[in-house]
């Protein structure tokens, strides 16, 4: 048996497979978010360590016989957070999370003192990466921050706690902006614009490598025999990618979750930084991956339902495709930037737009304008991807927002791409990290990474194809048009 623990933003999951890839069990705990200032995300991580402890123990109650025979255990997690430890291993405040924005100005400084530095980081500077948050931490928490021991990514302080091992992975530690990427190795320039040596990074490993076995004491209050490996890892992106067997060039994953990312395997290192694409390591050996990330994607449905006061987003929806197309084609335009964006503007202050109301504008036509304009936005993250090289050649649809069959052919349409949904998929980065534990114990790729079985095939549809990129014509003119605007509101 084979132990996934991944640990996201609202919740920690565990989850059980065996080496048939079977899933046998998970448990999950909630996490609440601490947001002591306006644009603050933080978490303590010694939370973390006890929402996982009680999620073990469900777990063990759930499945007793399943959960005596682990032999590995593998990590995923939320990307970017900084967690500081002092020399003795203990935390020095809280966790500065990946949706905190305080260190907007840091990025410019940072990327204004190096010269080139996006040609050795691959990736803009942007306050939701780690270095950004130590260089504002080195302004305004000097005390702090020459207590630092070590920076851990969120993950690894759960590895440090399992089995005492300062490490991180190549997909992870690709979030950090100090690492050089091209090279998967750290960069002494990158880590001097914050002050900081190799000393004070974990150890890095590529995700399938084993980084130690749990410490006797843990192994004990668990209930897990001696000797469990701790697999490497991955960031959540890369194990999801794992979990559903996006392992080769060209394999990936549309994800349309609080966030949406388009997530396309690659033979080497692609950056394309002006359009801010993320250009990472995967968490297997020998291959990277690019990634557009758009911040409001499922949220901005969630946003909408809220706003009209629908029963729940599915009936809303359900009214929405009653409507006829000519309702369809004088929808209001919908910039899907509740929370700002990334990929391809890189603009903190941008915000939402509805744009075209009329007396005919209801909550039916302005849930339409939602979901087309959350695939506009993921549309113009792919353009930004195959501008740099990527050339997808099926993707899988994964989270909340693959429920939602209409929405999926949306995208199908738009990307000129078919698109599938996966049985099981659901299970995500917790199943993606109980494949790599598998691998740390010697499986082979072929047989711990096998794609799930096909739920659904969605293949693009030419004509609806040209009345969408019609509309997606005047929605990209919206942007350059408001930018300037942003900043008073924001």
């Amino acid at each position: 048996m084979y132990l996934g623990l991944d640990l996201g933003t609202s919740e920690v999951k565990l989850l059980l497979m065996d080496d048939a890839g079977k899933v046998c069990a998970t448990a999950g705990e909630a996490l609440s978010v601490s947001r002591p200032r306006p644009g603050w995300s933080e978490q303590d991580p010694v939370d973390w360590w006890h929402a996982a402890e009680r999620a073990a123990a469900r777990l063990r109650e759930r499945a007793p016989a399943e959960w005596a025979k682990v032999r590995a255990i593998g990590l995923s997690g939320q990307m970017h957070g900084a967690v500081l430890l002092d020399t003795a291993g203990q935390v020095l405040r809280p966790a500065i999370l990946w949706n905190d924005t305080r260190s907007a100005a840091e990025c410019a400084t940072m990327m204004a003192t190096l010269p080139g530095f996006t040609g050795l980081a691959g990736n803009l500077a942007m306050p939701g990466f780690t270095a950004p948050k130590l260089a504002w931490l080195k302004q305004h928490e000097p005390a702090v921050f020459d207590r630092i021991g070590i920076v851990l990514l969120p993950k690894d302080y759960l590895r440090f706690r399992l089995c005492g091992v300062r490490a991180t992975d190549m997909s992870d530690a690709s979030g950090t902006l100090w690492l050089d990427i091209a090279e998967r190795r750290w960069s002494a320039p990158l880590l001097r614009l914050t002050g900081l040596d190799e000393a004070q990074m974990p150890r890095l490993l590529e995700g399938t490598d084993p980084s130690g076995t749990l410490l006797p004491d843990v192994a004990s209050a668990w209930g897990l025999p001696p000797g469990v490996v701790v697999a490497g890892g991955a960031g959540d992106n890369a194990a999801s990618a794992v979990g559903i067997g996006a392992t080769q060039p060209g394999e990936g994953f549309v994800s349309l979750g609080t966030s949406g990312v388009v997530f396309v395997v690659n033979e080497r290192f692609r950056p394309n930084p002006a359009s801010a694409v993320h250009a990472f390591c995967h968490a297997l050996p020998g291959r990277w991956h690019q990634m557009s990330v758009m911040l409001s994607a499922a949220a901005s449905l969630a946003w909408v339902t809220r706003l009209t006061g629908a029963s729940s987003e599915a009936e809303l929806i359900g009214r929405m495709v009653e409507l006829p197309d000519e309702r369809l084609l004088a929808a209001p335009l919908f910039l899907p930037y509740l929370s700002g964006e990334r990929t391809p503007h890189n603009d903190a202050q941008a915000r939402g737009v509805l744009f075209g109301l009329s007396h005919d504008t209801d909550a039916a036509s302005t849930c339409y304008s939602v979901l087309e304009g959350v695939a506009f936005g993921m549309l113009d993250g792919l353009d930004a991807l195959r501008a740099a090289g990527a050339s997808p050649r099926r993707l899988a649809v994964v989270g909340g927002g693959a429920r939602s069959d209409y929405w999926v052919q949306l995208h199908a349409d738009l990307f000129g791409t078919e698109l599938v949904t996966l049985e099981g998929a659901e299970a995500g980065a917790a199943l993606g990290a109980a494949r790599l534990a598998w691998l740390a114990d010697g499986a082979t790729e072929a047989d711990a990474c096998r794609p799930p079985a096909l739920r659904r095939i969605f293949s693009p549809d030419a004509a609806r194809a040209d009345r969408l990129l019609a509309r997606h014509d005047r929605f990209k003119r919206l942007y350059p048009t408001l930018r300037e605007s942003f900043p008073a509101l924001a």
